[in-house]
């Protein structure tokens, strides 16, 4: 991990450790686990995440103590800290004495102690109580040589819809719409006698005899995101004030629908995310995949860290099955080659007591002496290696020649209720879009639209119901640009505040696709249409459009016995004057695997040909081949030709796993659920 600065906090190495909770244990147990820690390869401890009732028993008084041993003792013993603030869980006695520092629900109900994220974060005694006890733990251990980097609260989440959140959500009202007129235009409230005669009427979206408001829904959903990076900023700049070098982070969730992550990465100094995925899920990789893709896209190529996963099972799952030592492996390899310069777990050892006694940890209940711990030390070593032929600095990207268009705001308005259908909602689509491209090998980035967008080839965009006026011109000018632009089902619908355009959708996209929509039609029953040889299933959604220029080509239509009107209807449109294709159907990754085979050029698919189950990753110096499957397969790295632009596919390769050589006649054998780390022999000259 390299920090903005160019200073790498643990120098060259790819950290390798987890959350720790010492004030759970002993000292003749710290003792042991730093021990322990050393000889599984543990290169970074996060401390102090749940710690605040410990350090502050009591309003004002500190005890930092056994603080100080812990994070001595791992200084000694080599070991970095990535020291938390710990107010993602105040102790009992802020609620007892301090009720407005407790959320409240829609319904009024508050949320209390005896938990965690019990806090609101509108409240000011909560984030004054916060600003204290990061003080403190700054005025300490800011300049201590053991702390690398500064973790701020955990998994920022939480909403709160009580009065003094009605107070800051009404100005920020005020600040984005600077008078009560503006807001009555742009959440529509001459509908059902909703207008607002002043900001002090307006409150949260608490709960209601029907429908909300959407333009309120939304807004509401801008400002908690806002409001919780208030809440993030406020810490950070307490650090920053001490250490203007000091590396910050906090950790996100991969799609997590509450925060609107990408407004948040200018206020970190690295990306870091939490992932769990489900172990009998056997296409889970997918949806990692999808995960680590959006880290590294957030990252804009510099290093980005997994803050937490699961060792083997987690808890909080109705049959919480455990993870196979190959999944924790593979996992942690394609992170690694997606540009993870960190992988950590929850947590280093198992809880005795607590919610969480029976999820699983580095150190399992049962003791060192166990095949868990034993593969826990074997990957610390592999990381270790890998940490000596991959490259830490900000050039970790492949060149990345398709974009996946996504945007938080969309997705949300995605999910509001009173919708055509609740079967669009952005992210599924997003998935679906991203399983067929990652099947056929392409590698994509996950970006909203931007002036950016032109970079790339080609730019899908699986939904954008919901647009800004920047957003559609960002769209207009990948086409003007010459590249290839995709539009999914459903989109070009709405206005950024959510009011329906008037005219034949995607009416400001339409001159491009060469279409007019005529017609939403959620599907009483599935439908399909032929393409080539490949019958299609629609099983949800499509949208009914008609040709409307003379450029447009109908590549593919829907049958004649199709139901709602879409009888002999356009399913796929070309329109080669703009080199926009248009899709009036929601289908699954299959399906959609078979559209874009059709759609891109074959350089963009080196996984086109391989078995499933088999996965490529490609970075600026590497190449990872993944088998997830139960069988051995072997993989032609001829195949892979134009996956890798920057180092093609001649010349002398090593596996820097096993040091096996390669060169780009060779074949490569991958064993089930094994991998093979391909690096370059003139990319080892260079690090």
């Amino acid at each position: 991990m390299v920090h903005r600065s160019g200073r790498p906090p643990l120098g060259h190495r790819i950290a390798y450790g987890g959350d720790y909770s010492p004030e759970q244990w002993d000292p003749d147990t710290w003792r042991d686990d730093i021990a322990l820690m050393r000889t599984a390869g543990v290169t970074l401890i996060t401390l102090g995440v749940f710690s605040w009732a410990d350090l502050e028993p009591h309003p004002g008084t500190y005890t930092f103590d056994w603080l100080d041993d812990v994070i001595n003792a791992l200084h000694d013993a080599g070991i970095a800290v990535d020291l938390a603030t710990p107010t993602a869980s105040p102790p009992p006695w802020m609620g007892h004495l301090h009720p407005d520092t407790l959320a409240r629900d829609r319904d009024g109900h508050t949320m209390h102690w005896g938990s965690r994220n019990h806090f609101s974060p509108a409240s000011a005694t909560y984030r004054d109580y916060c600003a204290r006890i990061v003080t403190q733990l700054v005025t300490r251990y800011v300049h201590h040589p053991a702390v690398v980097m500064w973790h701020i609260g955990n998994e920022y989440g939480q909403l709160c819809y009580s009065d003094e959140a009605a107070t800051r959500f009404r100005n920020w009202l005020l600040e984005r719409y600077h008078s009560i007129d503006a807001l009555n235009d742009a959440w529509g409230t001459s509908f059902w006698s909703q207008r607002y005669g002043s900001f002090d009427e307006v409150i949260p979206p608490r709960s209601a005899p029907y429908l909300i408001n959407p333009g309120l829904n939304l807004d509401y959903q801008r400002f908690s995101s806002d409001l919780m990076r208030d809440c993030l900023r406020e810490q950070r700049d307490i650090i920053r004030a001490a250490d203007p070098h000091a590396v910050i982070t906090t950790n996100f969730m991969g799609f997590f629908p509450l925060v609107n992550y990408p407004t948040w990465v200018n206020d970190l100094d690295i990306i870091s995310d939490d992932i769990y995925p489900d172990p009998t899920n056997e296409r889970s990789y997918h949806d990692t995949a999808l995960a680590h893709t959006l880290m590294r896209s957030l990252a804009n190529g510099k290093p980005w860290m997994l803050m937490e996963q699961a060792v083997s099972a987690v808890n909080w799952r109705p049959h919480n099955v455990p993870k196979p030592v190959h999944q924790t492996r593979r996992e942690a390899l394609t992170a690694v080659a997606r540009g993870a310069r960190g992988i950590c777990y929850f947590q280093w050892r198992a809880s005795a007591v607590g919610s969480e006694r029976f999820h699983s940890a580095m150190l399992p209940h049962q003791g060192p002496n166990t095949p868990h711990f034993e593969s826990v030390c074997a990957l610390g070593r592999e990381l270790e290696h890998l940490s000596t032929v991959l490259p830490h600095d900000d050039n970790l990207l492949p060149h990345v020649r398709v974009a996946l268009v996504f945007t938080w705001e969309n997705w949300w308005a995605t999910r509001e209720p009173a919708l055509p259908t609740h079967q669009l909602d952005a992210y599924a689509v997003l998935r679906r879009w991203f399983t067929a491209l990652h099947d056929l090998g392409v590698t994509v980035d996950i970006v909203p639209p931007g002036p950016h967008l032109t970079q790339y080839d080609v730019v899908a965009v699986p939904n954008l119901y919901q647009a800004n006026d920047s957003d559609v011109e960002a769209l207009r000018a990948v086409s003007e640009a010459g590249h290839t632009l995709i539009l999914g089902p459903f989109s070009g619908i709405a206005h950024g505040d959510g009011h329906i355009h008037a005219g034949y959708f995607p009416v400001p996209l339409a001159d491009l696709t060469g279409t007019h929509g005529q017609q939403w039609v959620p599907l009483g029953h599935a439908t399909q249409f032929t393409l080539g040889v490949d019958s299609l299933p629609v099983p949800r959604y499509a949208d009914h459009i008609t040709l409307a220029s003379a450029t447009a080509t109908a590549v593919a239509s829907f049958p004649a016995d199709a139901p709602h009107g879409l009888a002999n209807a356009p399913a796929v449109v070309h329109n080669p004057a703009t080199d926009v294709w248009t899709l009036a159907a929601d289908l699954d990754s299959p399906a959609l695997k078979a559209l874009f085979t059709r759609i891109l050029p074959p350089d963009l698919m080196p996984g086109r040909d391989l078995p499933d189950g088999v996965e490529v990753i490609s970075g600026a110096l590497h190449t990872l081949i993944v088998n997830h499957t139960d069988t051995a397969h072997t993989v032609a790295l001829a195949s892979l030709a134009g996956h890798n632009r920057r180092h093609p596919w001649v010349g002398q390769w090593h596996d820097a796993l096993t040091m096996t050589s390669y060169d780009g006649s060779n074949t490569v054998h991958v064993p089930a659920y094994d991998a093979v780390f391909l690096v370059a022999a003139n990319a080892l000259d260079r690090i």
